[in-house]
């Protein structure tokens, strides 16, 4: 077995990889960009070397600096996670002839099945059903055309090296074809330094299962069921879960037992996953083979416990496979969200920044549920603009596929996140769609369901309810302690009153407490709209996670104070909520309501980023739908296009300059 390690990788992956390889007694390397300095992963290793800039072009992407730094420190293998250079051949024959063991597949496995374009002709001449396409390098957009053209619309432009959404974009028509074969060669080359793409078609209302397979150097191979990863935003997957709830016993077999003979076609020797799309009469095509360790695998390892991580190390160390297929049984289900710096109110653009307060779940087993969070960061850490917007996995394990997403819900309602955007209002919301639980899932699930994107959601009745009991709990938990200070001669407020009026958003709700005493822990009967409800909370002030009972329900929610009042996040719900006296309620309802500032004859950015062209000139004449910039944040290119017929006046920036969030690109006219 090994003795020291080196990860070519960073954040939540190396991170994954140093706790497995601590657990097996082997020492770690760490390697670290500018940006990357003071990260989890350079303090969580044993030793740590720096590599260079930020760009990853210019650091991790760079295969003699990871060379030098196993030199430099006697690392003897090298893990190297997931992106970057976990499937390049060339780095894989370079550390062989350094002497260097390569945690992965060998060369020959990564030239067949790394490389969307080679690994699809692969599985057509071994008889692998793949969707039909056009397997050569498409050279130039007129091509493209041609070729989409022939395969009927829609059609997928891929990256023949990408990964993680990245150089991807489906097209309905010519000119969509022209601009995403564009858009798909820059991002391929920005992010892989390869950009070439091909096209295949696109098979409406898929659903993305994968196999995962592993493999050791003395012919054994075996897979280890399938994972649902359906739920995907701009082909990025969001949540995943393993098994899926669409497959039948005999369709899991045949799609493993083809991973594996193909897997075994070309001497694959690691952990791999094998992709298919498969359509709603569960026939599925081969997609690719990615040979590597995926972002999702720890759904597999929850429901079958096998660590991944440490077969893989096992393997390059040329031992054999503990277990046969006959071994692997599924135990439960296990759903993984994905954290992403991304605002889910516009959009889901990339949001970058200092994580101010960073509070995630307790992790282990309680209740007969899994909490894990496999996660990169740390509170007062901050989220580059150059890496994956990816904050951490959060995933939970249970018996059953409903309880498994009731304990997921209910530990993204206690996951806080401060001082960026993210996508965790997004992922509570989902956790309780209808669609989602009853497992009625496709690739095009967030754009069906989310059409017009995710907008901040209303309470309904009961719920509404609940949350004017929780604002009211903690306004009077508050107000308690403030009255029992130290130096007070008698309460400033007088006796406790019995009514009050919650304000959630627009509307008004009145309370009536029906005990007149406060106690820590908070226990109390109110009625709201007529209706008696209990309310008992453990909340002290200045806790960020309100968590009790209202009426008998079991909640857990997030409190964030501003002025007068206190911000709510429950379930996908931001509720902005305000105490009142009844007197005072009828004087708020007499307020103006102050207007946002028209910003309609300015192009704002909608994201910190990079301005990567303008497209316009000051006074050129514009279409609706017609380019005005690219800007690029966090590895993908950002189109903004008009929304309506205008003409250009004042351009206020030029390609290279980085932008803030709602930095004026160009005025109109």
């Amino acid at each position: 077995m090994f003795k020291k390690i080196l990860i070519a990788n960073r954040g939540e992956i190396a991170c994954r990889v140093i706790k497995t390889a601590r657990r097996m007694g082997i020492a770690t390397v760490a390697v670290y960009s500018d940006a990357d300095r003071d990260a989890l992963h350079v303090e969580m290793a044993d030793e740590a070397v720096h590599i260079g800039a930020a760009p990853a072009v210019e650091s991790y992407l760079v295969a003699v600096k990871i060379i030098a730094a196993c030199k430099e420190t006697g690392a003897e293998a090298v893990h190297p996670g997931y992106g970057f250079l976990s499937e390049r051949a060339s780095f894989c024959e370079a550390l062989e002839k350094e002497g260097i063991i390569f945690i992965g597949p060998k060369p020959k496995a990564i030239t067949a099945m790394g490389d969307k374009i080679e690994s699809k002709k692969f599985a057509s001449a071994a008889k692998v059903s793949t969707v039909p396409g056009y397997l050569g390098v498409i050279e130039d957009a007129d091509h493209a055309e041609k070729i989409a053209g022939e395969i009927g619309y829609p059609v997928m432009i891929k990256a023949s090296a990408g990964g993680g959404g990245k150089g991807m974009r489906i097209a309905w028509s010519e000119a969509e074809v022209r601009d995403g074969f564009d858009r798909a060669r820059s991002e391929a080359r920005s992010s892989f330094g390869d950009d070439r793409v091909f096209i295949e078609k696109y098979v409406v209302e898929p659903r993305h299962i994968e196999i995962q397979v592993l493999a050791d150097a003395h012919g054994n191979a075996v897979y280890l069921c399938e994972r649902e990863c359906s739920i995907q935003r701009r082909n990025q997957k969001v949540a995943e879960e393993a098994p899926s709830p669409f497959l039948d016993e005999a369709t899991r077999k045949a799609m493993g037992e083809q991973s594996v003979a193909l897997a075994k076609a070309v001497d694959y020797q690691s952990a791999g996953t094998v992709e298919f799309i498969v359509d709603k009469d569960r026939n599925f095509y081969f997609l690719e083979m990615n040979t590597r360790l995926q972002v999702e695998h720890p759904v597999t390892e929850l429901v079958t416990g096998i660590d991944l991580v440490e077969q893989m190390i096992r393997v390059a160390a040329g031992e054999k496979l503990p277990f046969s297929q006959k071994d692997i049984k599924l135990n439960g289900w296990a759903i993984e969200s994905r954290l992403y710096a991304e605002d889910p109110y516009r959009n889901f653009l990339p949001s970058i920044g200092r994580l101010t307060r960073y509070r995630p779940p307790q992790e282990g087993k309680t209740d007969g549920r899994i909490i894990r969070n496999d996660t990169g960061v740390f509170e007062g850490a901050e989220i580059s603009m150059y890496y994956d917007p990816m904050i951490a996995k959060l995933c939970t394990w249970a018996p059953t596929r409903i309880e498994a997403i009731d304990a997921m819900g209910e530990a993204l309602d206690g996951f806080v996140v401060d001082g960026i955007e993210h996508n965790v209002p997004f992922l509570s919301a989902l956790m309780k769609h209808p669609r989602w639980r009853e497992g009625r899932l496709s690739t095009g699930f967030i754009a069906e369901e989310y059409p017009e994107g995710f907008a901040p959601m209303s309470p309904d009745g009961d719920e509404a309810a609940a949350l004017a009991a929780i604002a009211l709990s903690c306004s009077l938990v508050e107000g308690n302690r403030r009255e029992r200070h130290a130096d007070r001669l008698r309460p400033a407020a007088g006796p406790l009153r019995d009514d009050w009026v919650v304000k959630l958003g627009d509307e008004y709700l009145s309370l009536k407490l029906l005990d007149g005493l406060i106690t820590i822990p908070f226990e109390m009967d109110m009625e709201i709209g007529g209706a008696v409800t209990s309310v008992v909370t453990d909340w002290r002030p200045g806790d960020a996670v309100w968590s009790g009972s209202v009426g008998g329900r079991k909640i857990t929610a997030q409190i964030r104070p501003f002025l007068n009042g206190l911000r709510i996040d429950w379930q996908g719900l931001s509720v902005k909520a305000r105490i009142f006296t009844p007197r005072q309620a009828d004087l708020d309802r007499l307020m103006p309501v102050k207007l946002p500032p028209d910003t309609s004859k300015l192009l704002l950015c909608p994201m910190p980023g990079l301005v990567v062209s303008i497209a316009v000139a000051e006074g050129q004449e514009v279409k609706a739908g017609e380019t005005l910039a690219v800007v690029e944040a966090m590895k993908m290119e950002n189109v903004l296009r008009a929304e309506r017929d205008l003409v250009v006046g004042k351009i206020q920036t030029k390609p290279g300059e980085s932008l803030a969030v709602d930095a004026v690109i160009m005025e109109f006219a």
